[in-house]
């Protein structure tokens, strides 16, 4: 079955507030949910991402040798097959890494041809403005103007990117804060937990913002807030 329908309602939150409802859904560790700030959106305005993590290491830095973009052409052949959106997850291994230059727009294009919706990478990306055009969401350390020959090295194994190792499959999904990873086992459920942390955090942002309520007090009409949305069990009367 296509992870595409379960996908889909999850764009409707940023990702900051998925990571949120994680922690009280899975128990996943939350040092194993999100990227670093290192990895950088680049396209804060086109809204949240969200697809299938296909990987691969690139040297797009390092002097001489030559491109071998017959590589690329063959991942572009397997992102074809994937059934569902695709995030190009893209791991530098040049000796320069300041230089290191992923994709430029005519690059973005192919890929969202062949069904991939963005890419993150821990290199550079140049000619941004361009994938407004698809539009291809990006998310890298930076930007760079240019690249030496590409020498792309592994496909589909486990790359570290910001601070998180990511697996080919991993669902992946980013807005203009950064990049988080979902677990699989909660996309049924997420959804409608989101949009019940949504209502619960409007609630108690409400509560924070109230002059005359002592610090403490607050606290407790938001750990009661917590208990109406289910996200917290009743502590017993004592």
């Amino acid at each position: 079955m296509s992870l595409a329908p379960l996908l889909r309602p999850l764009l409707e939150f940023d990702a900051a507030l998925l990571a949120n409802t994680l922690l009280y859904i899975d128990p996943t560790p939350a040092e194993e949910i999100y990227l670093g700030g290192s990895i950088q959106c680049q396209t804060p305005g086109y809204g949240p991402m969200i697809g299938v993590a296909v990987t691969c290491e690139l040297d797009s830095s390092s002097p001489g040798g030559t491109n071998n973009m017959d590589a690329y052409f063959e991942q572009l052949d397997r992102i074809r097959e994937v059934g569902a959106p695709v995030v190009w997850v893209v791991k530098t291994i040049g000796s320069r890494p300041d230089h290191e230059c992923v994709l430029g727009d005519g690059m973005a294009k192919l890929l969202y041809a062949a069904g991939c919706i963005g890419v993150v990478t821990d290199g550079g990306l140049r000619d941004v403005a361009g994938f407004a055009s698809v539009p291809f969401h990006a998310f890298s350390r930076g930007r760079v103007i240019h690249h030496t020959p590409y020498r792309f090295g592994k496909f589909n194994v486990p790359v570290t990117i910001g601070g998180l190792t990511i697996l080919p499959g991993d669902v992946l999904h980013g807005s203009a804060e950064g990049v988080i990873r979902i677990p699989k086992a909660s996309l049924p459920s997420l959804p409608e937990r989101a949009a019940k942390m949504r209502a619960f955090e409007n609630e108690a942002h409400f509560i924070f913002r109230h002059p005359d309520l002592p610090p403490r007090v607050k606290s407790a009409q938001v750990g009661e807030l917590l208990v109406q949305y289910g996200f917290a069990k009743a502590k017993p009367a004592r």
